[in-house]
């Protein structure tokens, strides 16, 4: 595989509105989240912990527990979405949203300015809850839980929170999908104009 392409199929995304649509995202077209570094990135790149945080204590058992809360945060919104109430799945989100979030602090950065910090190093079940409680607080507002969206690109499972002016957003991304289906839609034209 050449190198442009594995790092094309690992790309994380952070396109879906929630941080807990973020990580059920990270299931397609592939596995994303298929080793301890890859989950450290994401951890990291979604916001969850601050700029600069170590976390060096992630591991087989942190990608366990985040690929199972995924799972039950799909299976919830997926019900939702459906109508078809998934119990089980919210059972186990309230339970992991149970443990306290990681205590936040701000600190000195280099120029003086305050910035945000955590008081020690997170453990995945404070991550674990943040995650959570986000799914919880999603699900519980009527006015973004009328917002959730099934992508309409091709295959694509991913749902995402629709924002956009006029609520009329058609794709988990505009530079993905939506791409994808200009594509298709400029060869079908090109097709149609040769027949």
């Amino acid at each position: 595989m050449a190198s442009g392409m594995a790092t094309a199929s690992y790309e994380l995304r952070f396109d879906s509105g929630r941080i807990c649509l973020d990580l059920t995202a990270t299931t397609h077209p592939e596995e994303r989240l298929d080793s301890a570094a890859r989950l450290s990135a994401w951890v990291l790149a979604s916001g969850l912990v601050p700029v600069g945080t170590v976390l060096a204590a992630v591991d087989d058992a942190w990608l366990l527990g985040f690929r199972e809360l995924r799972g039950h945060v799909a299976q919830l919104v997926r019900g939702e979405l459906d109508g078809r109430p998934a119990d089980g799945a919210l059972a186990r989100v309230n339970a992991v949203a149970l443990a306290a979030p990681p205590a936040p602090r701000a600190v000195r950065a280099a120029d003086g300015s305050l910035c945000r910090g955590l008081r020690m190093p997170p453990y995945c079940g404070e991550l674990l809850s943040v995650v959570a409680r986000d799914a919880l607080d999603l699900l519980t507002d009527p006015l973004a839980r009328a917002s959730l969206r099934q992508c309409e690109g091709d295959n694509c499972p991913i749902v995402y929170l629709d924002t956009s002016r006029g609520r009329r957003r058609r794709w988990c991304s505009s530079e993905v999908c939506g791409n994808r289906e200009r594509v298709a839609r400029h060869r079908r034209r090109a097709a149609l104009a040769r027949a």
